[in-house]
């Protein structure tokens, strides 16, 4: 097993091979995967890894965190930021996280969640996606 203590240093590669990881393992110091090749890697770390860290490197491959897709919520961004910021709010006032991109606001798929949006007639779509939440400066 390869231990991990914090992101490799930069380099040329001509590989890169998957370690698939859950995003709860990412906000972890200590934990385990398997990469795609089937090599073990421990990790116990100084600050935590991203998805699309490259962990380690042998010659010209590299072994690079790749974020599995998760349940989310999607909502269409608001035309207007006044709604945009309403939207995430509300969502935030729940104590769950929130991405945002160009189109959505996205969030964990929880009944919670679930049961906000339809009580507020929020239409929402619920797909598999790899949730990136904004950081708040706030870890368990």
């Amino acid at each position: 097993m390869i231990l991990v203590h914090h992101a490799a240093a930069e380099s040329p590669i001509d590989l890169t091979i998957a370690i698939p990881v859950d995003r709860p393992d990412l906000s972890k110091r200590r934990w385990r995967a398997t990469a795609a090749d089937g090599r073990e890697f421990g990790f116990d770390l100084e600050h935590h890894l991203h998805d699309g860290d490259v962990v380690h490197r042998e010659e010209s491959i590299a072994y690079i965190l790749v974020q599995k897709p998760e349940p989310v919520l999607e909502v269409a961004l608001p035309a207007s930021s006044g709604a945009a910021a309403r939207l995430g709010w509300q969502i935030g006032n729940l104590h769950f996280l929130v991405e945002t991109t160009s189109e959505v606001v996205r969030t964990v798929d929880d009944p919670a969640v679930r049961q906000y949006f339809q009580r507020e007639h929020i239409a929402f779509t619920s797909r598999d996606a790899v949730f990136h939440p904004i950081a708040n400066g706030h870890h368990h």
